[in-house]
């Protein structure tokens, strides 16, 4: 297993976050690819793809958590205070877990509007989660500015739409 290197905790846990970041953007592909490509079944793939983001963060946060904080409560309240990408991160995981508990049909139709509203957070939480990459890395930049691109390039066709979610968001 040399490939994992030198570090395989932190192999492990950059795999997992990696994983969950490149399944977000191929959630966010998905209407994009329905359209062109006129296929509309793949839309009723955005919710289990979604829910696989959600898992490999949680798989993320918990080697994360049991790999390299070993359970310690203190030290990772510690962390959080002292590196700001993992409260970010924190943050970008909260917001996914509650896209991934309001996925069940009863509550997206319980929720109804507010449902849309919140599942439209997918657009800022890309960009959270690429930001925690970036303040993630000791040195290099170039793979979170891609990132940023290409979620950026995903969200220009669709800025009217982003445009009114926040407009209804900020109304409350």
């Amino acid at each position: 297993m040399q490939w994992w290197g030198g570090d395989p905790v932190q192999q492990i846990i950059h795999y997992l976050a990696n994983s969950a970041l490149n399944i977000l953007l191929l959630t966010l592909c998905l209407a994009p690819l329905s359209r062109r490509y006129k296929i509309p079944a793949l839309l009723a793939f955005r919710r289990l793809i979604g829910l696989y983001v959600f898992a490999y963060a949680c798989l993320h946060l918990s080697a994360y958590w049991l790999f390299d904080l070993a359970l310690d409560w203190s030290l990772f309240v510690e962390e959080l205070v002292k590196r700001p990408y993992i409260w970010l991160g924190m943050l970008a995981f909260m917001v996914l877990l509650a896209m991934a508990v309001t996925s069940f049909k009863a509550l997206q139709q319980r929720m109804g509007q507010r449902w849309l509203q919140l599942h439209g957070f997918i657009y800022p939480l890309s960009l959270l989660v690429v930001v925690h990459f970036w303040w993630s890395l000791k040195s290099g930049y170039l793979e979170p500015l891609i990132y940023a691109a290409i979620f950026l390039g995903l969200f220009w066709p669709r800025r009217k739409q982003i445009s009114r979610w926040y407009k209804s968001f900020a109304k409350g």
